[in-house]
């Protein structure tokens, strides 16, 4: 099992609106390269790249029904699985693309309460704007304040000019969660390997 060490050094600090950006300098294991990393503050959260101890957390949302009925199963069963897939599916997209999901994390006690971030997907042209909250968390605006938080620095500071989402029609407050966020209906798309047909929305910078 790979071990994370980081250790931080502070580049900048704040941007307008709805998030505070830190870059910092970050060394870990060689299943991480050195690089700049970008965390993300709202008012309530903080946002930072996953790390091997959040396996934990990272097992338990996986397997919540909510998540695998409206999000997939992505058949993480072990401790040991959430590793591999935290090491192999969300830190290597940092690696990949620059970007990817991260921790949501309450500024108040600092307990990891969800995801949010980008993702490169396979299937689609754009880049996707995701989610997924434990159930102690919804129904606060938690996901809202993240997605909004995702999307402003994706437009600001890594310049997307366009970003989609994909949900399925029954998953009723992520729907309205991204008509608040802007987003409107653009088409019905199947994804590789899924047999059912879900919503895409999208948003494009005017």
């Amino acid at each position: 099992m790979a071990t994370v060490l980081s250790h931080y050094t502070s580049l900048a600090v704040e941007q307008p609106l709805c998030f505070t950006v830190r870059r910092v300098v970050r060394s870990i294991t060689v299943k991480r390269m050195p690089s700049v990393v970008t965390h993300l503050e709202t008012e309530r959260l903080l946002l930072d790249e996953l790390e091997i101890e959040d396996a934990p957390f990272l097992l338990s949302l996986l397997n919540d029904k909510a998540y695998i009925e409206h999000i997939g199963d992505r058949e993480v069963r072990t401790l040991a699985q959430a590793e591999d897939y935290l090491l192999n599916r969300i830190v290597a997209s940092y690696n990949n693309h620059g970007f990817g999901m991260y921790a949501a994390r309450l500024k108040s006690n600092g307990d990891t309460i969800g995801l949010c971030g980008l993702v490169k997907r396979d299937g689609l042209e754009d880049i996707d704007i995701g989610y997924g909250f434990l159930p102690s968390a919804r129904g606060k605006g938690y996901a809202l304040e993240a997605a909004r938080c995702v999307k402003q620095w994706a437009a600001e500071e890594l310049r997307f000019k366009r970003l989609v989402a994909i949900v399925s029609p029954a998953n009723k407050p992520s729907v309205t969660l991204l008509e608040n966020l802007g987003m409107h209906l653009e088409s019905m798309v199947r994804l590789p390997g899924d047999p059912m047909e879900i919503c895409l929305y999208a948003w494009e910078q005017n």
